[in-house]
């Protein structure tokens, strides 16, 4: 009975050393391979091409950088620097609109053809009308994007509101719509 547990034993231990050593050679296998794919030229991609290096852009409050030059004529834009710095890969401003709201210059519904648009209420509320959203009122620390080439439209805001806006790219083109 021992020269059966032990031949028992001795054929365990030669199928474990035969199973272990295919093991070896299945790992050796799929080393090759990878080192293999990683040796080949992957088809090429096509290249993007290279931004120019963006800087820093610091823009400090100033009263008199508050312009009316911008999309409307009941706002006044304050320009950070931001499309200059980053070569036109985004615009951002702080819109201060002028009171009193009069709908019949302002609820013009209307699109941006943009690839992100992001808006922060920092001061006062204004309300929107944003399609598939409907009415909404952004109060002081409300904060909204808007996907690309959304119907949308500002139905009323208070005299004091300030809106920070950032854009992506920083030239693109509105559209008006007939309402």
């Amino acid at each position: 009975m021992a020269k059966k547990t032990k031949s028992r034993s001795a054929a365990q231990a030669a199928v474990k050393k035969r199973s272990g050593a295919k093991a070896v050679a299945r790992s050796s296998a799929r080393k090759a391979v990878k080192a293999k794919a990683r040796t080949t030229p992957a088809k090429a991609a096509p290249k993007k091409p290279a931004r120019p290096k963006q800087r820093i852009a610091i823009s400090h409050h100033r009263e008199e950088d508050f312009k009316a030059d911008g999309l409307r004529v009941y706002a006044k834009y304050r320009d950070l620097g931001i499309a200059e710095a980053s070569h036109g890969l985004a615009h951002a401003h702080v819109i201060r609109l002028q009171g009193p709201c009069d709908p019949n210059e302002v609820s013009k519904l209307h699109f941006h053809d943009v690839e992100f648009q992001m808006v922060y209420v920092l001061k006062g509320w204004v309300k929107t009308y944003m399609d598939g959203q409907g009415e909404t009122l952004m109060k002081e620390g409300s904060a909204w994007t808007q996907p690309p080439k959304i119907k949308h439209m500002i139905l009323d805001y208070s005299d004091d509101v300030e809106l920070l806006e950032v854009i992506l790219p920083a030239e693109f083109r509105t559209v008006e719509l007939k309402a």
